[in-house]
């Protein structure tokens, strides 16, 4: 019963995602290593520390890290300053 505990509380202070962000009228998508270019210049994009824990842990199953590193690495988290 203990080994589960564990697990499930570090289960949830590990997961993560990505938020989707609206400026100005805008709603911008979280963006990974397959779609980083296609990204608008004026809008800020900053690593999702969780899903790289995540893509880590779950490399072996192929489908998570194909995911979490393509398609959902970064989040918009505002304007970039200039």
């Amino acid at each position: 019963m203990r080994k589960i505990l564990i697990t499930l509380i570090c289960a949830v202070l590990l997961s993560s995602c990505g938020s989707s962000m609206v400026v100005d009228g805008t709603e911008y998508e979280t963006r990974g290593l397959l779609t980083y270019e296609e990204r608008p210049k004026e809008i800020r994009y900053e690593p999702i520390i969780g899903n790289v824990i995540w893509g880590v842990i779950l490399i072996e199953t192929v489908i998570a890290p194909i995911y979490f590193f393509g398609f959902s690495m970064y989040e918009p988290v505002g304007k970039v300053d200039k």
